[in-house]
């Protein structure tokens, strides 16, 4: 008999994705077939699965903390943002069309049957089911149509706990104030709060959670204290990878990273983010590139032909060309590859109006946009040290040109990536590389750095292992577990 019970938020970015992590490792420590589900993301930082899919990066972990390969069925509907305006929607993995808000509005009862479609498949080889919502229940103006939180909810009739952050202040009128907007039904779904974020000595809340019980009716299922070690897994919000730093010692060897308006799977960072002998720092727009940076990295982007635009608009250009005049190094990956070369093409308009633009020119090569996304899983090697390299590409356009004789990678017996003559300038495609620990160490040592972390992936296992056993600490596991319910179509 599959269950099922979904988390949601009295706001956005108050843990749930943490929350719903650390409930799959712990509940698949328990012998269960967990399957996390998030019917509706937003979120530039996807992830590629096995199936040749994208889904958002939060999902993927989740898939890891419950020991399974992640899957398109785990996040069905996935928003990548384009403009202030529109999104590409990605259904089940593949490229649905691109959207203005009230577009796709207009498409939510066709993408509420497929999300349906897709949680069924997946409790058909589960034992347990969490579904995380997004934003919050709260914002009742989108409650027509919605497919993300209680619109689903009430779809495969599932129960609710939701959650508070307190560190942000204000945590019962949060809970409170989300009860009180709700209409009944939906009041009704909610069967348990977990009060999140935590700091100092839980007990001085006791009264607090009293009156949020008391006010709501719904189960008191704990307080989760801050978890100091957060930062330590993968990041679904760029933000994240800024506050990423764990105290306020900084590495002597220092990356800069221009934050892109529209700054996609940025998960390369988390590696070197974590690495206590780097300093990486986000470059906010207005701000220029320090001139005391060892390596410019440049990401991914959902819109490269525009981030290129706002890249020179903030003069990171002219900022780049004097790093590399003091012996800097600069590294393109995906879009960030795609700038480094003398011209980007767009003949068939997929990122706006067809158009041809001058890239940034630090590399001898070309791209030209095709429709055809590029998503696979791949691995390779580092020419230079032999290491072997895993990550994913997730792209359109095709990169070629002179520079691509020095290609500094090798899949499938194949030659990719492009560097410059003096080997200052490098690009490639690949998302994820610096997740290979003999790789990174490599790669830090020929530009003079010394590698910190020797374990990446293991040490990403551990935190969720560590996770697990706070949230079982501080929550009433059981009680929650009995909460869930029976799936039924």
């Amino acid at each position: 008999m599959t269950k099922a019970i979904m988390i949601q938020g009295a706001g956005s970015n108050v843990g749930k994705s943490m929350i719903v992590a650390g409930l799959c490792r712990l509940f698949a420590q328990r012998g269960l077939r967990v399957r996390p589900f998030k019917p509706q993301n937003m979120s530039n930082n996807a992830a590629v699965t096995a199936d040749r899919g994208e889904i958002g990066r939060a999902q993927a972990l989740q898939a890891l903390a419950c020991g399974v390969a992640p899957m398109v069925d785990m996040n069905p509907v996935l928003l990548k943002p384009e403009s202030e305006l529109g999104a590409q929607v990605i259904v089940q993995g593949q490229r649905f069309a691109t959207l203005k808000a009230r577009d796709y509005a207009k498409v939510k009862p066709e993408l509420l049957a497929r999300t349906v479609e897709s949680y069924h498949r997946l409790a058909a080889e589960a034992d347990l089911i969490i579904i995380e919502g997004a934003g919050s229940p709260a914002e009742i103006n989108l409650r027509p149509g919605d497919i993300a939180n209680m619109g689903f909810a009430e779809a495969v009739n599932a129960p609710v706990i939701l959650v508070g952050d307190i560190d942000r202040g204000g945590v019962i009128a949060q809970l409170v104030g989300t009860h009180a907007v709700l209409p009944p039904a939906d009041r009704d779904r909610i069967a348990g709060f977990i009060v999140n974020k935590f700091r100092g000595d839980v007990s001085l809340f006791d009264d607090g959670r009293t009156e949020i019980a008391t006010r709501t009716g719904w189960a008191d299922l704990g307080v989760a204290p801050w978890f100091g070690d957060a930062w330590k897994l993968p990041a679904e919000d760029i933000m994240d990878i800024r506050s990423a730093r764990r105290d306020d010692k900084q590495g002597v060897f220092k990356i800069v990273v221009p934050k892109l308006s529209r700054i996609a799977n940025f998960d390369d960072l988390d590696p070197l983010s974590q690495d206590p002998s780097l300093s990486v720092a986000l470059i906010e727009p207005g701000r220029p590139l320090p001139g005391d940076a060892d390596l410019v990295l440049i990401p991914g982007s959902k819109s490269t032909i525009g981030d290129l635009a706002d890249f020179r608009a903030q003069g990171w250009d002219i900022d780049l060309r004097a790093h590399l005049r003091r012996g800097g190094a600069v590294l393109g990956i995906c879009g960030g590859y795609q700038m480094l070369g003398r011209r980007i093409s767009d003949p068939d308009g997929i990122e706006g109006p067809p158009c041809e633009v001058e890239g940034l020119g630090l590399l001898d090569v070309e791209t030209v946009m095709t429709p055809k996304k590029q998503l696979s899983e791949v691995t390779g090697i580092d020419t230079a040290s032999g290491a072997v390299v895993s990550g994913y590409e997730i792209h359109i356009g095709q990169t070629d040109g002179p520079d691509c004789i020095r290609a500094w990678l090798e899949i499938n017996g194949r030659g990719v990536g492009a560097a410059s003559a003096d080997g200052l300038v490098m690009g490639c495609y690949l998302h994820g590389l610096f997740r290979a620990d003999a790789f990174r160490s490599a790669f830090l040592a020929r530009l003079g750095a010394q590698a910190g972390l020797v374990d990446y992936d293991g040490t990403v296992q551990a935190t969720l292992d560590s996770l697990a056993v706070h949230l079982e600490a501080h929550l009433d596991i059981v009680r929650l577990e009995n909460l869930a319910t029976k799936v039924t179509r």
